[in-house]
């Protein structure tokens, strides 16, 4: 495959060795992800993350290229099977494939390592979340926005522009509201309509690619010879077939999204550590007996009470599991008891930074008497 990748070097601005050495996650592999995927696998990028939540299922044989009807049978992992069928087109490209939401289940360590993040998603929480993210980590990302005939691609970059201030006040109000792909194509096909195509797909997947090579090349797109859309907007209408392009920047400097973590310093730390011993670590580390660190992606619930009956179960997990876990509970509800801040008084010590919900390579927001430090986990065994 490095052979074929060759014949881009015929563009002036292509450098074959700074894409195969680039880092590239994608967020989001059902129609829009798998384009993209499929475009970087060509374009011989070397390292890529994919990241996904959702399994295989015959609505989206339609429209995604590396899907089959076995794997839909089987019900597989989107992120899996997607990892599995771009190894195969490029066998040089070291892939890795993760099972979770970016919204939880992604360290900030793994997105500092990133030189560009692809935004495949299909709601505002997600994005917001994809830009909290890089923003933190002071990366570049690329939103990518498909419904039916029409299609959109966006460029936001630390400094330049931001998804959150974008958005507005009443976007910010509505950004939680979340409806899945699926959810999407089962209302659209009871109705006898088509949510999406193959082709508006691969229209905005090819856009997405080339402005994430763009980015790849900053030294070229610095010297004038490749153009972004950082701060601008690509529309795609299919039906009538119009393009534009219109201005979409903002950046507030008073957005919280914008603080980066730096300088993040490195702990011999996992997940697998207790929060009793990460608290000891964290203390020798930075030579202070006040520290502590925050939860700054979910909470930590050890009860919840109905609020119809007062009835209590001790749940002891994560906030996002727990509203899984007991969405079935009558509308009226429940309180919950949860944690955001742990230190020497959060009264189960002995369990794993694991067990709270944090991430492998997740870099803590770290409190100590004098100043607040980010320190970044390793891979857990």
């Amino acid at each position: 495959m490095a052979e074929t990748n060759n014949i881009f070097t015929r563009l002036s601005w292509f450098r074959q060795e700074r894409v195969a050495a680039a880092h590239v996650m994608v967020v989001g592999c059902g129609a829009l992800g798998n384009e993209v995927l499929k475009n970087l696998a060509l374009f011989g990028v070397g390292h890529i993350v994919i990241v996904d939540f959702d399994y295989v299922e015959p609505s989206n044989l339609s429209r995604s290229v590396l899907f089959t009807r076995e794997d839909a049978a089987e019900g597989r992992q989107k992120a899996a099977v997607a990892a599995e069928r771009i190894r195969q087109m490029n066998p040089d490209i070291d892939v890795k494939s993760i099972y979770g939401d970016i919204a939880y289940d992604v360290g900030l360590g793994l997105i500092r390592q990133m030189d560009v993040i692809i935004g495949c998603v299909d709601n505002r929480w997600a994005r917001y979340c994809i830009n909290r993210l890089a923003m933190r980590a002071g990366k570049p990302w690329v939103d990518g926005g498909i419904d039916r005939l029409e299609g959109t691609a966006r460029v936001f970059m630390p400094g330049e522009n931001c998804y959150a201030c974008n958005l507005g006040p009443e976007g910010l109000k509505e950004m939680k509201r979340r409806f899945s792909c699926a959810n999407i194509i089962r209302r659209d096909e009871a109705a006898e309509r088509v949510p999406t195509t193959p082709v508006i797909a691969s229209v905005i997947g090819a856009v997405e690619a080339q402005e994430a090579m763009k980015l790849i090349h900053r030294a070229e797109m610095e010297e004038g010879e490749l153009t972004s859309l950082c701060g601008r907007m690509f529309c795609y209408e299919g039906q009538h077939l119009t393009t534009r392009i219109v201005s979409f920047k903002a950046y507030d400097d008073d957005c919280p999204l914008h603080e980066q973590w730096t300088p993040v310093e490195t702990a011999e730390l996992t997940v697998q550590h207790s929060v009793g011993e990460t608290l000891c670590l964290l203390a020798e580390m930075l030579h202070t007996n006040e520290v502590s660190f925050s939860l700054t992606t979910d909470c930590f619930v050890d009860w919840i009470v109905r609020r119809d009956n007062d009835q209590r179960f001790n749940v002891m997990q994560p906030g996002r599991q727990v509203a899984r876990q007991y969405e079935s509970l009558p509308t009226v509800g429940f309180y919950q008891h949860e944690y955001r801040e742990i230190d020497k008084n959060f009264p189960y010590q002995e369990l794993t930074l694991a067990q709270l919900g944090i991430p492998d390579e997740e870099v803590l927001w770290v409190h100590t008497g004098k100043a607040d430090r980010y320190v970044q986990l390793k891979i857990g065994s």
